[in-house]
């Protein structure tokens, strides 16, 4: 089973932003070094725990601190960005680093709605057109990208396009989603998909197989890819790996609940201001679906996830919170639990 990892690059509350990218980098090198295959950024805007405001950037310094790993988006928010954009940021980046780059593309805005504003009607967008559109975006951006172009009706005339001059590979393009509607549009275009099992963990199984019944051959994929992505935590005690895991519990009981967000607190922070009793249990419930645990516990329950939903692939976002006097430019449990698991898994 081949693991990988996912990053939103994560801003503790005793970081600045060059800290949390220089975690990151850090984070990117061992998950190189212990094996992980991919390591994919995600795309959120104007959150105070995340720093992964832009994909291809973080792409970049991730893929020039490294020299194996794939790396790639999870994703690129579509209906955010221009579709030529993004195919001449991934086609770049693939010339730069030929053969390690993913291009994972999503429907959702990835921000509140004055974000999203911003990031489309100031730009001279309409987000609802651009989310209506997203099938035929996510046609433009893979034809952009290919050696030929695309040719552009202009004034009746047809004009030939392209992502980049001298294209020699194309990255693969990845469908992500949280509903059926990705699962549908990646399998009627032979695309690989990826449903965010670590977000909503519920109707993975239905979308998995929604995705798989229904796919078309093409010529890139003969047959459906997919892969896992799960909340993890692991530590060398039980009770470590769940003071670690605590941090992040709470922020997400704060985005659901509609709580202001903050930067992640450290785990002495969360032990002293813990959620109210009535949200007991959305922290019970979210908990008992990451996988927080000794090594061999979470590598017993990650090969128990493949095997439930049939995938050969499981990608980690690893979750763990950092102590008090935690170096501000390092993750050290973050990188703990890659290392940990991919021990206990490989050996």
């Amino acid at each position: 089973m081949q693991l990988s990892v996912l990053d939103l690059v994560p801003v503790r509350s005793d970081q600045t932003t060059g800290d949390a990218l220089a975690a990151t980098r850090s984070l990117a090198k061992v998950a190189e070094e212990h094996g992980y295959h991919r390591y994919w950024l995600a795309e959120h805007h104007n959150m105070p725990a995340v720093a992964a405001t832009n994909p291809p950037l973080l792409i970049s310094m991730v893929a020039g601190a490294t020299s194996r790993i794939r790396v790639g988006s999870g994703g690129v928010m579509l209906p955010n960005h221009a579709p030529l954009v993004v195919a001449e940021q991934f086609a770049l980046l693939e010339a730069a680093y030929p053969g390690r780059i993913d291009l994972g593309i999503g429907r959702a805005p990835g921000s509140d709605p004055v974000t999203s504003w911003a990031l489309r009607h100031g730009g001279g967008g309409v987000e609802d057109d651009a989310v209506s559109r997203f099938p035929e975006y996510v046609d433009n951006v893979i034809s952009m990208m290919s050696p030929g172009g695309v040719g552009l009706q202009v004034g009746g005339r047809t004009h030939a396009l392209t992502a980049t001059p001298a294209a020699t590979s194309v990255p693969p393009v990845w469908l992500l989603g949280s509903s059926d509607y990705s699962a549908r549009l990646a399998a009627s275009r032979g695309l690989p998909y990826v449903f965010a099992h670590h977000f909503s963990g519920q109707g993975t199984a239905e979308a998995l197989a929604l995705y798989r019944s229904g796919f078309q051959p093409s010529e890139t994929n003969p047959s459906p890819r997919t892969f896992l992505t799960v909340n993890v935590v692991v530590a060398e005690t039980q009770e470590e790996a769940e003071r670690l895991a605590l941090p992040q519990l709470q922020a997400m009981v704060a985005l659901r609940t509609g709580q202001p967000l903050r930067p992640q607190r450290l785990v002495e922070e969360a032990e002293k201001e813990p959620v109210p009793a009535e949200h007991q249990g959305l922290i019970e419930a979210m908990s008992s679906r990451w996988v927080i645990g000794t090594p061999p516990s979470a590598a017993s329950r990650i090969e128990e996830l493949a095997a439930s939903y049939d995938v050969d692939e499981v990608m980690v976002h690893p979750v763990a919170g950092s102590y008090l006097g935690t170096p501000t430019d390092s993750s050290p449990a973050r990188e703990q639990t890659l290392s940990l698991l991919a021990g206990a898994i490989h050996g």
